[in-house]
Parts: C-alpha cells; structure tokens; sequence
C-alpha cells in the first residue's frame, strides 16, 4: 500500500523524523511524523498526489492520505495494527461516509479512537480532508534506533 509513498528518515535528539517531501514542510518547519520512544506521532496529512493533484472525492482523498501516514508509520518502525488514534478533518461534515468508508476499509479490526470534525478549509483550496495518526509500538518492536 504504501510503496508509492517516498519516505527519508533522519535522527536527533534521541528522535527519529520522516519526511515525505512535502513542500509544506520546510516552509511550516514540521515533519510528517515523530517518533519518540514507543510513540509515532503523524502530523496532519492530506490527500496530495506526487504531482501535487487531488482526488476529485473525499474518500479518493482520504485513502492517499492514509497511504501517506503509514508510509511514514511503517518508515519509523511501526505498522498499521499500531495505530490507537485518528483525527479527521472535513470540509463538509455531510461527506462524512466518503471518510468513514475509507478509514473502516483500514481499520476495522483495529478499531483506534478516532474524531471527526468539520472545518472552514484547509492548507489547499483542492484538499478536502485532512487526518492525523498516533501509534504506540509493542515493547518488542520498540527500541528506538
């Protein structure tokens, strides 16, 4: 699923930082996730294609920028079955199942706390979801480095 999605992994400070070359990154000064510990944090991500296009639906959308997420989840150690919580950020709450498809599609044995809101807009006038991840690593998977 996520071998479309071109991850670059750096170290710090005891912290591990994935990059998927977004060009909001450098302008914003973020990363697209943080590990520390046992913990991936993943920063709020849309739906961008590589070309820097999006789907023309929410749920088109949704499933890119899962696709991005566990990418940089599975770039830090992690793996989709880690994942104890999504926020999830729509432009029109009445869309809602377009999202909700594509998130149960994921995580409907894993079942992580999840939120979704409605919001005026985001980075981009073409984005129209936008989803945050935390995973916690098993003991066994997480020695840092």
């Amino acid at each position: 699923m996520t071998k479309s999605v071109k991850v670059t992994v750096t170290e710090r400070d005891g912290r591990q930082y994935a990059s998927t070359g977004s060009a909001w990154e450098p302008v914003i000064g973020y990363s697209r996730a943080v590990r520390v510990g046992s913990t991936i944090h993943v920063t709020g991500t849309v739906g961008v294609e590589a070309d820097g296009t999006f789907a023309p639906t929410m749920k088109g959308q949704a499933k890119r920028a899962f696709e991005i997420i566990l990418a940089a989840i599975e770039a830090l150690g992690g793996s989709v079955g880690d994942v104890v919580r999504t926020r999830i950020y729509v432009t029109d709450i009445s869309k809602w199942e377009e999202v909700g498809q594509a998130h149960g599609e994921l995580f409907a044995h894993i079942r992580p706390a999840t939120t979704m809101v409605q919001v005026a807009r985001l980075i981009d006038d073409a984005a129209l979801v936008e989803i945050e991840a935390d995973a916690h690593l098993s003991p066994e998977e997480s020695p840092l480095l």
